[in-house]
């Protein structure tokens, strides 16, 4: 397969993301949380895989007609963002006017977010929090904390996305990576077990999300408070 062909392949493969997203959606419509999600880190596995590959074939180059960024965007949207907040409105887990406050500020501020040019930092990180709403939801849906808690955790990660506050990419952020890559496909992994139990609280995958999770949000600002040492 010549470079164009593997570069309109990875194309493609983006692409699978919005039948993730559809089937997620029908599922939340539904009340299947746990399918939801499985559909939902199907999509996030797909767009952990995909930079990668189209950065390795060059895909900007070798297939420019299609621009990879902006449907990799829409995706993300409705697989990070629109869904989740959906699931969590409609799930109860934040009743009342809880729940309008949180949905609103998900999709109302993610989309400012995701419109900011200034949203990616010099070493690949996040300049405020990622809108990786997909991820909170299902750690909330594990805990099922009281609402109020969940309440103060979405308003402030909404409230952090405008910040001066670092996130790492666990993929494309090199400091720390030997730590925050297996870190993320342990976050997968326990999530996938928390789904099988059906977030079952006495489960240990629900200690597993919290340490992980833990990680990939603290991180970035431990890197702004501890300088990188130079080679």
């Amino acid at each position: 397969m010549n470079l164009r062909l593997k570069a309109f392949s990875v194309h493609l493969f983006t692409a699978t993301g919005v039948v993730w997203a559809m089937l997620a959606m029908l599922a939340a419509v539904d009340g299947q949380w746990s399918a939801m999600f499985v559909w939902l880190i199907v999509a996030m596995v797909v767009d952990g895989i995909d930079g990668p590959l189209a950065r390795r074939y060059d895909v900007k180059v070798n297939w420019p007609t299609h621009d990879g960024v902006v449907m990799d965007l829409m995706i993300d949207y409705m697989t990070w963002i629109f869904i989740p907040a959906f699931a969590l409105f409609q799930s109860g887990l934040l009743p009342g006017w809880t729940g309008w406050v949180c949905t609103i500020a998900i999709v109302f501020g993610s989309i400012i977010y995701m419109a900011d040019t200034r949203m990616k930092t010099r070493d690949n990180s996040f300049a405020g929090f990622p809108a990786c709403w997909n991820m909170v939801v299902l750690v909330l849906f594990a805990l099922r904390p009281d609402y109020w808690i969940s309440l103060i955790v979405v308003v402030a990660l909404a409230v952090t996305m405008f910040v001066n506050v670092k996130f790492i990419h666990p993929v494309r952020t090199e400091r720390w990576r030997a730590v925050s890559l297996p870190m993320a496909a342990a976050w997968v992994g326990f999530a996938l077990w928390a789904i099988a139990v059906d977030f079952h609280s006495q489960s240990w995958a629900l200690w597993g999300l919290v340490v992980s999770s833990l990680w990939l949000l603290l991180a970035g600002p431990a890197q702004q408070m501890i300088p990188a040492r130079r080679a």
